[in-house]
C-alpha cells in the first residue's frame, strides 16, 4: 500500500497589521445575531453596543462587526466615537477600520467636538493614527471667539490646527475674514492665510494676501499687497500691521495713501494711521500727487499728514514739514511747512516760501494758494513780499510791500494788488529790444496789471514818490530794492519733487464718438460765437506805462 494520500495544507490567515489590535466588543450588548452583509458573514449587534480599541471607544444602537481576519466595524443609529477622552465624533454611521485606524463617520450633521470648538460637517474622516479629521463636503466650526465655514478642511487633534480650502469665511464680532485658504490654530486662536483676503469691519476693511491674524488680540500681520481700508482713505504698503484696540495701523515699503474723496494720493516707505485721531503720517520721501485731466499737482515733503475730515475742526487736511517742495504747470515753489485745505482747494505755505508763478519769483513770510479745480486762481502774501521777475535784456523788474494779492486767470498773472509799504521798479522798454528806462515808485498802496507776463499798467491808490530815470544815470543801487533776492536755483522740477518715484499713470479719457448731427451744431456753435467786423478792437495800455488813481 502506498503512502496516504495528504490533504493540502491551506494557507494561514493574513497577519494583522504590525502594533494593530483588535476592536474588542465590550460587556452590555442586548442582542447578537449572525448573518450576511454585502456578501460576507457578519455579527450583529443590536441595543447598546460599545466597542473599544486602544484608547479610542464606539458607541451606538446596532453595529455589524466582520470576524477574523478582518478587523472592520460598521455603526449606525446615536453614533459616538471617542478618542482619548477629548475628541468625540457624532454621527448616525460609522465606517470603521480597526487594521488601518481610519473611520468615515456620516450624519445630518456629523459633529466633531474637543474642549475648545466644535466642527460641522456631513461627512467626516478620522485618521486615528496620524489623529488628523478631514471633510471635503463643507464644514462649520464654531469656539467662543469665531465661527469658520469652508468647503474643505482638516483638523489636527494633536497641533490643534485646522487647515480651510476653499470659499473660506471667518466671523467674529468685529471682522469677517472672507478667503480661499486659510490656516487656524484653536490653542492661540491665530489664522493664517495664504491668497487674496479680505477683512470687513464696523471701522473699515482690509485687504492683503497672506498674513496673519490674531482673534484674540485683534492684531493683524499682513504682507504682499496689503491694504488698510477707512470711508476718507485706503493705506496700502508691503507689509501691513493693525491693531484693532489700539486702531492704529503700520505700513512699511511702498506705502500709498489714497483719498478715496479728493482724487490725492501720497506715496512713501513708511506710514502710520491712528483711526482714533483720524490721521495718517507718511514719511520716507513721500509725494503727495492730484491728478486731473487738466494738470497734476505734486506735493513733497520730509513728512506728510493727512488728518480724516470728521476729526479735524478744519475739514480733509494735509500738512507737510521740512523742506516742502510743490509743483504743478502754474506754479512750482518750497517752504519749511504747508497746510492743504482738499475741501476748499488752499495751500497755507509757512516759514520762508518762496514761489514761482507766471515767469516771475514771489517771496514772503506765509503765503495762501487759492485753487479752483486744480488751478491757481488767487495767491495772498503776507509780511514782506516781495515780486520779481526778468524781461528780455534780463533787468529785474520788482514789486515789494507788506501784503500782496496776486491774481490769476488761465495760468497767467493778470493783476497784483499792494497793500502797505509798498515800491516798485520797473524798467521801461522800446519794443522788448532797447531799454529806455527805469520807473522807481514809492506808494502805501498800488495795484499793477499784467500782460502775457509782463506789466501793463501801476495804478497808485495814495500819492505816489516816483521817478523816471533815463539809462546812462542809472546806478548799480537804482537796480535793486531793498532785500532783493534772485533764486532761480531753487525752483522745483516736476523730477526733484517726484524724487525716486514714478508719476502715477493717468488713464487716457475715451470721447464719444462724433455724430453728424452733433459737429453741424458745433459748426453752427462756432459761427454765432464769432464777433461781428463791426466789433471795435480794444486798444492795448503800453507796457510800462504808469498812471495814478484815487482810492473810491
Amino acid at each position: 500500500m502506498g503512502k496516504a494520500q495528504q490533504k493540502p495544507v491551506s494557507p494561514p490567515p493574513a497577519a494583522p497589521p504590525p502594533n494593530s489590535q483588535r476592536v474588542e466588543l465590550l460587556p452590555g450588548t442586548e442582542r447578537l445575531e449572525g448573518g450576511t452583509f454585502n456578501g460576507e458573514e457578519i455579527r450583529k449587534l443590536i441595543g447598546n453596543v460599545r466597542f473599544r480599541q486602544g484608547d479610542t471607544y464606539m458607541y451606538c444602537d446596532s453595529a455589524y462587526q466582520y470576524p477574523a481576519p478582518s478587523n472592520r466595524v460598521v455603526a449606525f443609529s446615536n453614533v459616538r466615537l471617542v478618542q482619548a477622552d477629548t475628541i468625540t465624533i457624532t454621527g448616525r454611521r460609522l465606517d470603521y477600520d480597526g487594521d488601518a485606524r481610519t473611520a468615515r463617520m456620516l450624519g445630518e450633521p456629523v459633529r466633531m467636538v474637543d474642549p475648545r470648538m466644535t466642527l460641522t460637517t456631513d461627512i467626516l474622516d478620522y485618521d486615528l493614527n496620524r489623529k488628523v479629521a478631514y471633510y471635503t463636503t463643507g464644514g462649520h466650526l464654531q469656539d467662543p471667539q469665531n465661527q469658520l465655514d469652508s468647503r474643505r478642511g482638516s483638523y489636527s487633534t494633536e497641533a490643534k490646527t485646522f487647515g480651510f480650502r476653499g470659499d473660506v469665511v471667518l466671523k467674529n464680532p468685529d471682522y469677517t475674514v472672507t478667503c480661499d485658504t486659510l490656516n487656524y490654530n484653536t490653542l492661540t486662536k491665530v489664522a493664517t492665510f495664504l491668497g487674496p483676503t479680505t477683512m470687513r469691519g464696523k471701522r473699515g476693511d482690509l485687504y492683503a494676501e497672506s498674513g496673519t491674524y490674531n482673534t484674540l488680540t485683534k492684531q493683524s500681520d499682513f504682507r504682499r499687497n496689503a491694504r488698510l481700508e477707512s470711508p476718507d482713505y485706503r493705506l496700502g504698503g508691503d507689509k501691513l500691521t493693525y491693531d484693532e484696540q489700539t486702531q492704529i495701523g503700520i505700513a512699511v515699503g511702498h506705502v500709498t495713501l489714497v483719498g478715496k474723496k479728493d482724487s490725492v494720493t501720497i506715496r512713501g516707505d513708511y506710514g502710520r494711521t491712528n483711526r482714533l485721531l483720524g490721521r495718517t503720517k507718511i514719511s520716507g520721501s513721500p509725494v503727495l500727487e492730484s491728478v486731473t485731466k487738466r494738470d497734476t499737482l505734486l506735493i513733497a515733503a520730509d513728512t506728510l499728514l493727512a488728518v480724516d475730515s470728521k476729526v479735524d475742526t478744519i475739514p480733509g487736511m494735509i500738512y507737510g514739514w521740512r523742506s516742502v517742495r510743490i509743483w504743478n504747470q502754474q506754479v512750482q515753489g518750497a517752504c519749511d511747512s504747508l497746510a492743504y485745505n482738499l475741501r476748499d482747494s488752499v495751500i497755507y505755505l509757512n516759514r520762508q516760501p518762496i514761489l514761482w508763478a507766471s515767469k516771475s519769483q514771489l517771496v514772503a513770510d506765509s503765503m495762501r494758494l487759492y485753487m479752483r479745480r486744480r488751478r491757481l486762481e488767487r495767491l495772498v502774501l503776507r509780511l514782506n513780499s516781495f515780486i520779481v521777475s526778468q524781461d528780455t535784456l534780463l533787468n529785474f523788474n520788482q514789486v515789494k510791500g507788506r501784503h500782496m494779492v496776486a491774481h490769476f486767470r488761465d495760468n497767467k498773472l493778470k493783476r497784483v494788488d499792494v497793500d502797505g509799504n509798498g515800491e516798485s521798479l520797473y524798467y521801461a522798454l522800446d519794443g522788448d529790444t532797447a531799454l529806455t528806462g527805469a520807473n522807481k515808485v514809492i506808494c502805501s498802496d498800488m495795484r499793477i496789471a499784467f500782460r502775457d507776463g509782463k506789466v501793463g499798467t501801476i495804478s497808485f491808490l495814495q500819492k505816489p514818490d516816483a521817478k523816471f530815470i533815463p539809462p546812462h544815470e542809472l546806478k548799480p543801487e537804482d537796480e535793486r530794492l531793498k532785500n532783493f533776492q534772485w533764486r532761480p536755483t531753487e525752483k522745483p522740477t516736476r523730477a526733484t519733487v517726484m524724487g525716486k518715484r514714478a508719476p502715477l499713470a493717468v488713464t487716457p479719457k475715451v470721447k464719444p464718438a462724433k455724430t453728424k448731427k452733433a459737429a453741424k451744431a458745433k459748426v453752427k456753435a462756432k459761427a454765432k460765437s464769432k464777433p461781428s467786423a463791426q466789433t471795435p478792437a480794444r486798444t492795448p495800455t503800453q507796457p510800462g506805462a504808469v498812471k495814478q488813481a484815487t482810492r473810491k
